[in-house]
């Protein structure tokens, strides 16, 4: 027997495994193809970025979600941005590469988005959705942040060429 890559210890189980699966059902019944945006929101200063662990699903990971209809991906990236972080662009975001989810489906993709313009009017207090956030130093990120999440700080940082997969 194969053993499990480290993307299976983020696969949820049990209800909110299936809950999961029934929310990306929805979208593909809505939308055949479903796209989001996500954002590595490096604080120069400090060389940290910001994570958030939500309430449903595992791991530390970038803020972000799905672009509704009739948004632009800018426009659902400030969006999340402000919902899962309070914090709002102060100049456009930078585009890095484009990915395919095939862990939420075989019809995700994920544009992913470089911030280093920001502001955050106050930190982010836990809610329904977000269980923590708040910035981390680059080399001390949060034990259980996703491989996903690890790829792209090595992408941006160390130089790791993009992977087509989120």
């Amino acid at each position: 027997m194969a053993k499990p890559g480290p993307d299976q210890a983020f696969r949820q189980t049990g209800w909110p495994g299936l809950r999961e699966r029934l929310f990306h059902l929805y979208f593909v019944l809505r939308r055949p193809m479903t796209l989001g945006a996500r954002g590595l929101i490096h604080h120069r200063a400090s060389n940290s970025v910001f994570l958030i662990r939500h309430t449903y699903v595992p791991g530390w990971q970038l803020p972000g979600g799905g672009v509704e209809v009739g948004e632009t991906l800018t426009e659902a990236l400030e969006r999340e941005l402000a919902e899962e972080g309070n914090i709002e662009l102060t100049a456009p975001p930078l585009l890095k590469s484009m990915h395919f989810n095939r862990q939420a489906s075989s019809r995700d993709h994920v544009a992913f988005y470089l911030i280093e313009n920001f502001s955050q009017a106050a930190p982010k207090q836990p809610d329904h959705e977000i269980a923590e956030a708040g910035f981390f130093p680059l080399d001390r990120l949060p034990l259980g942040t996703t491989p996903a999440t690890l790829r792209r700080v090595a992408e941006v940082f160390q130089g790791e060429p993009p992977s087509p997969y989120w």
